[in-house]
C-alpha cells in the first residue's frame, strides 16, 4: 500500500508521536498497518502489559529455569521484591561508584601509577553492552580511563588488543565479566592477559577485578588469588540485559560516563513504557510493528540504520538483545513456532555506499528502523559550513530523509526514532526501550524470551569437538612414526560419526606452528597425512 504525499503528511500527523520526558520522537507513519490494526490487537497487548506487570513483580518469567527477571529493578530498586534485593542493587552500585572514584583519584592504582587504559574482557552480553556505552559516550583524549576489549577468544584479536595497550600494561586496569565463571571464551582472555602481564613482569592480580556471580568459578578464583575487588552478578538478570548492572556501569564509570545519568534515562523509560495506552508507550509500538512486518512470524528482517558514529554497535548490541531473546523453537506451550526476528545494521549515511541499494531494489524482506539525532555535534562553537549555509551534519539528515524517501517509493516500511542528543540519559532511554519491546514482543507470540537454549547447545557441541581433539592428539603420539590420514585416525579413536570434524581439526592444528602436528599434502584433500612432530 503507498500513499499520496497529502495522505502521507495526514498519516505522519496522526502516527508521530513525542515523547518529552525522554526526549524521543516516534514515528510509525510509515508502516502500512490497517486502520484498525490497533483495535485488533487490543486485546492481546492487554495480555502483554499483564505479563509484563507480573515480571516486574517478581513472578517467575523465565520457568525454564525457574528464575525471576529483574533488569528493571537495576535502575528503580524500590521496585525490586524483596529487601534483600534492594539492597544488593543499591550496594552494588554504591561500590561501582566508590571503586571508580578510587581508581581516578589514584587511591587504587597499578604498578606503574594511577591507571589510564581499561581492559574489559567477556563475551556476548558481557562485552557487546559495555562496548555499545564506551563507544555511544567515549570522549577519546579526555576518557579516565581509555576502554580495550577482549570480546572473543580468537588469539590474533587479543594480540592486536595487546599490542595497543602493551607500552601501559602496568596502568591497565582489568575488568574480567563472567556470571558463571565457567565461560571458556571469557576464561580463555583471562588467561592470555594473565600470560601478558606476567611477561611484562607484573602481577596480573593486582591490576585485576571481576564482575561476576557469588561463589561461581570465577569468584573464587578471583578470591583464591587476591584480586583488587570484586562485583555481583545475580541469577535474576540475564546477559543480555545486564548491561545496566555492574556488568555495564562499572567500566562506564571507570571512563568517565556519568551512571547516574544512564540509570535515570532507563527509569523514566520504564516510567513511560508501563502506560496500558499503546499509543502513549513507546515501546508497545515497536512491538506492535515488529508484529505487523512479520505477520507474527519473523517474516521480515530488521535493519537498523542509525545516523550517528555513535550508534553505531547499537544494531550489534540490539542483535544479541532481539535474535537470542526471540529466536526460540518452542512457545510456552511447547509448541513448535521457530519464532524470531533477524536483526542486522549500519550507520548513516555509511549504508548509502553499501546495502541501500538492495534495500530500495532488491529482496523485499525487510523493514527498516531509522535513528536520527538532531544534534550535530557538541561544543556551543559557530557550525562549520562545506557550503554556503550547510553543514556536514546538513547532509547527513539530507541522506536520511532521502533514504527513507527512496525506500518507500518502493513500499519499504521503516520506523523511526528521533533523539535530541546521544548523552548517556539517551543511551539509558535506548536501552530500556528496546528491553521493554522484546518482552512485549515475546509476550504477544507466546515464547520466553528469558532463556537461551540453543546457546547452550552450541557450548556443549563445541565442549565435544575439543574432547575428540584431545583424542586426536593422543592418537597420534601414540602412532607416532606413522603417517596416516583423517579417516584412519578418526576410525582409529572410534570417531565413526566424527570424520569430518576430525578432519577439520588437523588441518587447525596443523596450519598452527607448536601443535606437534605436521602434514604432508595427497592427491586429493583427503589423502592428506598427519603425523605427530
Amino acid at each position: 500500500m503507498s500513499y499520496t504525499n497529502e495522505q502521507l503528511w495526514q498519516r505522519f500527523q496522526q502516527h508521530y508521536t513525542e515523547f518529552p520526558t525522554l526526549g524521543l520522537a516516534l514515528d510509525i507513519s510509515r508502516m502500512n498497518f490497517p486502520d484498525d490494526y490497533f483495535i485488533h490487537m487490543a486485546e492481546p497487548m492487554h495480555r502483554a502489559f499483564a505479563e509484563m506487570a507480573e515480571l516486574e513483580r517478581g513472578a517467575i518469567a523465565n520457568p525454564d529455569e525457574q528464575r525471576m527477571v529483574g533488569h528493571y529493578w537495576l535502575r528503580n530498586s524500590a521496585l525490586a521484591p524483596t529487601p534483600e534485593i534492594r539492597r544488593d542493587i543499591e550496594s552494588a552500585l554504591n561500590a561501582v561508584k566508590v571503586f571508580a572514584g578510587e581508581v581516578h583519584k589514584g587511591v587504587v592504582r597499578g604498578a606503574g601509577g594511577k591507571f589510564k587504559q581499561l581492559l574489559v574482557i567477556g563475551i556476548g552480553g558481557s562485552a557487546l553492552g559495555p562496548q555499545f556505552i564506551a563507544h555511544a559516550l567515549g570522549q577519546p583524549g579526555k576518557d579516565k580511563l581509555r576502554p580495550f576489549f577482549f570480546d572473543n577468544t580468537d588469539p590474533d584479536g587479543m594480540d592486536r588488543v595487546l599490542a595497543q595497550i602493551s607500552r601501559k600494561l602496568d596502568q591497565t586496569l582489568v575488568v574480567v565479566i563472567s556470571k558463571s565463571g565457567g565461560t571458556k571464551e571469557t576464561r580463555n582472555g583471562m588467561l592470555e592477559a594473565k600470560a601478558a602481564y606476567e611477561g611484562a613482569g607484573l602481577k596480573f592480580e593486582q591490576h585485576t577485578v571481576a564482575v561476576t556471580g557469588n561463589g561461581s568459578e570465577l569468584d573464587q578464583y578471583a578470591t583464591a588469588n587476591g584480586w583488587i575487588r570484586r562485583f555481583p552478578m545475580w541469577d535474576w538478570i540475564g546477559g543480555r540485559t545486564s548491561v545496566l548492572s555492574a556488568v555495564g556501569l562499572l567500566p562506564a564509570a571507570l571512563q568517565g560516563i556519568k551512571v547516574d545519568k544512564l540509570l535515570a534515562g532507563a527509569k523514566a523509560c520504564d516510567k513511560q513504557t508501563r502506560k496500558t495506552d499503546v499509543k502513549a508507550n513507546p515501546a508497545a509500538l515497536l512491538a506492535l510493528m515488529w508484529f505487523h512486518a512479520g505477520n507474527g512470524k519473523g517474516s521480515k528482517d530488521m535493519v537498523v540504520l542509525p545516523y550517528k558514529d555513535r550508534l553505531e554497535l547499537f544494531s550489534k548490541y540490539l542483535q544479541q538483545l532481539i535474535m537470542e531473546s526471540l529466536g526460540k523453537e518452542f512457545d510456552l506451550s511447547g509448541s513448535v513456532v521457530n519464532q524470531g526476528i533477524a536483526v542486522y545494521g549500519n550507520k548513516g549515511s555509511t549504508d548509502q555506499h553499501a546495502y541501500v541499494q538492495q534495500l530500495r531494489e532488491g529482496v523485499h524482506n525487510f523493514f527498516a528502523t531509522f535513528i536520527e539525532v538532531l544534534r550535530d555535534r557538541s561544543g556551543d562553537g559557530a557550525p562549520f559550513a562545506v557550503e554556503p549555509n550547510v553543514t556536514s551534519g546538513d547532509y547527513l539528515q539530507g541522506f536520511f530523509l532521502g533514504t527513507r524517501t527512496a525506500l518507500y517509493e518502493k513500499e519499504r516500511e521503516s520506523v523511526t526514532l528521533t533523539v535530541g542528543e546521544v548523552s548517556p540519559f539517551t543511551v539509558g532511554m535506548l536501552i530500556a526501550l528496546y528491553e521493554r519491546a522484546v518482552g512485549l514482543y515475546a509476550s504477544l507470540v507466546n515464547i520466553n524470551a528469558y532463556h537461551q537454549p540453543g546457546v547452550e547447545a552450541g557450548k556443549k557441541a563445541a565442549g565435544a569437538v575439543l574432547a575428540l581433539q584431545l583424542k586426536v592428539t593422543d592418537y597420534l603420539a601414540e602412532k607416532r612414526g606413522h603417517a596416516l590420514t583423517s579417516a584412519q585416525i578418526a576410525s582409529g579413536i572410534g570417531a565413526h560419526d566424527g570424520f569430518e570434524t576430525v578432519f577439520k581439526v588437523l588441518e587447525h592444528l596443523a596450519a598452527n606452528p607448536g601443535r606437534g602436528v605436521t602434514k604432508t599434502p595427497g592427491t586429493t584433500p583427503f589423502d592428506a597425512t598427519y603425523a605427530a612432530a
